[in-house]
């Protein structure tokens, strides 16, 4: 998921028709019957005057949309893959060729990949939908962003691997082109799945559970530039956690008045490290909740909250980011203990200990310059807290 200055070499120009799963195209601003967002709820379309395309916002960044703590928000996100310039820039044109109707192409994705300002030189491949500001946002305080609903808006996904990116830059791609294995989503047994041969052009016998998620997720920087998309950072960002599947949270130290929030980079699947450099890379539409979580709040709960953390409905999940990734582990270590003892007032030795004996530390990825590490902790393993106006959950 980095930069993109070879060429493509085209995967799934022969072999048997996809076989896409009944899903319908969530074009922007098309819902299907009875799913329209409820009163109340705003819609924030994908589109070349709401998006950044490579860089993530910076304080100086003018909001696309203004709400209030507590609200919830249909957000249309736009995946890079199949728009880049290695595969042509043209997404009408790169899907057709693995078997995908015009009409099944996203509007906004065309729209994006003609009329998106990017330096692709300079700037990353990420889609970023956003910003978003949330009135009483103010620095110090935490936002948590509720993960409500996420929908595939094709049935179709992109993984790619490029030279000089991924867990092995020295060896693949072998040939040194990009590599784009375009992998249908299929029923089967009742559930959605990514699918892939064993053998070029053969049989897509191999198939794997979807489990959609935002790999990108943030907040504004102090800062008046626009980061690279690419590295995560303690604002956030590319930090491709799968865990923020329907239903947990994340937790963003807010940078800026109003936080100015964004999302993007979706995904359909991932393995924890990413190593070929993307996932199954793919649209979605996130319905999200975007609450203030006030400072007083927030430190009793979570301690001096440093860096992003994730709620799922079992685990908090700390989490340490660094090039290296020896630190990273390390800073997810340090991370999980300072929230052991503020959350829990457990001695550090003893926090220690149970972090070794029974807390999970996985590599999130290795791809996206900045390494990431969590640590899955079982809040069911600690006593429950009473604490009043909570961070929700």
């Amino acid at each position: 998921m980095t930069r993109d200055d070879t060429m493509t070499r085209n995967r799934f120009g022969t072999g048997p028709a996809p076989d896409f799963a009944a899903l319908p195209i969530l074009q922007p601003g098309v819902f299907p019957p009875g799913a329209e967002p409820a009163e109340g709820v705003a819609y924030l379309p994908a589109s070349p005057e709401t998006v950044l395309w490579g860089r993530l916002p910076g304080r100086r960044d003018a909001p696309v949309l203004t709400i209030a703590s507590g609200d919830t928000v249909v957000i249309d996100t736009v995946s890079h893959e199949g728009i880049l310039p290695d595969q042509g820039q043209d997404p009408a044109a790169f899907f057709a060729q693995h078997g995908v109707a015009a009409e099944a192409v996203l509007d906004d994705a065309i729209a994006i990949a003609s009329r998106a300002p990017r330096d692709a030189v300079a700037d990353g491949p990420h889609v970023i939908t956003g910003p978003i500001r949330v009135e009483g946002a103010r620095p110090g305080d935490v936002l948590r962003i509720g993960i409500e609903r996420l929908e595939p808006r094709v049935p179709y996904g992109v993984i790619s691997n490029r030279h000089g990116r991924g867990a092995l830059p020295a060896v693949l791609p072998r040939d040194g082109q990009t590599v784009s294995v375009f992998a249908p989503v299929e029923e089967r047994a009742g559930a959605l799945c990514g699918t892939l041969p064993r053998t070029e052009g053969g049989t897509r016998d191999v198939a794997f559970p979807l489990a959609p998620f935002l790999g990108t997720i943030g907040v504004a920087p102090d800062s008046d530039e626009r980061p690279h998309s690419v590295p995560p950072s303690d604002f956030g960002g590319n930090i491709d956690i799968r865990l923020l599947v329907e239903g947990t949270s994340l937790y963003l130290p807010v940078q800026v008045d109003g936080a100015l929030a964004y999302v993007g980079d979706p995904h359909f699947a991932q393995g924890d490290g990413e190593v070929a450099l993307t996932a199954l890379e793919a649209s979605l539409r996130a319905t999200l909740t975007f609450e203030v979580v006030p400072a007083d709040v927030a430190r009793r709960e979570f301690g001096a909250l440093a860096g992003p953390l994730v709620r799922t409905p079992d685990y908090l999940v700390p989490t340490g980011l660094d090039p290296d990734l020896g630190e990273a582990m390390r800073k997810a270590v340090r991370a999980a203990l300072d929230l052991i003892r503020a959350r829990w007032g457990m001695d550090e030795h003893l926090a220690y200990a149970y972090l070794s004996a029974a807390a999970d530390f996985d590599i999130s990825q290795v791809v996206d310059v900045v390494c990431g590490v969590h640590a899955r902790i079982r809040e069911a393993d600690f006593p429950a807290l009473a604490v009043a106006g909570g961070a929700g959950a």
